[in-house]
C-alpha cells in the first residue's frame, strides 16, 4: 500500500504530521490471446527495415473501480522488441564480447638433438 506524508505548518517550518493511506485499486488478471501477428515490419527511407515485436506482459480488469463514464478500466503493461536491420545487413561487435571457445593446447616441437 502507498502512503502519502501529511504536513503542517509550524513557526514557518512544513513538518510531517502523520501518514495517509492511498486507496488500492484491485485487478484480475486477465489471459491475452495473439490475433494476428505480433510483429509489425516498415521500409525507412534509406532501405532499413525496422520490425517491431509487441507482447503482452500484464493485462487486467479492475474490479473495484470503473472509469467516469462508467466503462471498465484496464490496465495493460507491454512489451516491445525493436530491432533495425540496416541495407549493408552487416554489424559489429568488439571482440572481447565474443564467445570464443579456448583452443586445444598446443604440443610443444619437438627440436633435434
Amino acid at each position: 500500500m502507498k502512503n502519502r506524508l501529511i504536513y503542517k505548518e509550524k513557526k514557518g517550518a512544513m513538518i510531517e504530521v502523520g501518514k495517509m493511506s492511498e486507496e488500492k485499486i484491485e485487478f484480475k488478471r486477465l489471459d491475452a490471446k495473439l490475433v494476428g501477428s505480433d510483429t509489425v515490419v516498415f521500409r525507412l527511407e534509406d532501405g532499413a527495415t525496422v520490425k517491431i515485436k509487441v507482447d503482452i506482459e500484464r493485462a487486467g480488469v479492475a474490479v473495484n473501480f470503473k472509469n467516469p463514464n462508467g466503462s471498465p478500466h484496464y490496465e495493460v503493461g507491454c512489451g516491445l522488441k525493436i530491432n533495425v536491420i540496416p541495407t549493408t545487413k552487416t554489424y559489429s561487435i568488439p571482440k572481447s564480447k565474443l564467445h570464443i571457445p579456448p583452443s586445444p593446447p598446443q604440443k610443444p616441437a619437438i627440436k633435434p638433438v
